[in-house]
């Protein structure tokens, strides 16, 4: 497996495989720097890894897009969302755990069902059969 290509390149296709792989990775090496990150600082560093974790995350998420001939748009409105989470928390306006502000609820919740929708969407479903004007089909034999 190519794990620079996953990464750091947003061109061409792969299967739901390589996705859960890559996603699992990347998800872990997050988690982990997220809580090495609220021991060491707090809140606002932990939301600066999660960032930091965004660029190999949206790769990933990219050319699984690509094989399931989805527009990137609705990839980028994830992301931008969850950006946009991390960056309230980096400024202080995420409120807390038990009492969240308004604008990070009103990210929050349309966030959430939309990245389960995604994580079906992506991880679940069977890409495009055959070529498609991202690429040929990763599961194409030969």
């Amino acid at each position: 497996m190519d794990w620079a290509y996953l990464f750091n390149s947003f061109e061409g296709r792969i299967t739901r495989q390589a996705f859960w792989i890559a996603m699992i990775a990347v998800t872990a090496a997050n988690m982990l720097g997220c809580f090495a990150a609220q021991e060491i600082a707090g809140d606002r560093l932990s939301a600066i890894v999660d960032l930091a974790f965004t660029y190999p995350e949206f790769a990933v998420g990219a050319k699984r897009s690509h094989d399931r001939n989805l527009p990137l748009w609705l990839l980028a409105a994830f992301f931008v969302a969850n950006a946009a989470l991390d960056f309230l928390t980096v400024l202080g306006w995420a409120g807390t755990t038990d009492q969240p502000s308004t604008p990070a609820l009103v990210i929050a919740v349309p966030f959430t069902v939309f990245g389960l929708a995604l994580l079906v969407e992506l991880g679940i479903r069977r890409g495009t059969k055959g070529p498609n004007p991202y690429g040929p089909d990763p599961l194409a034999k030969g």
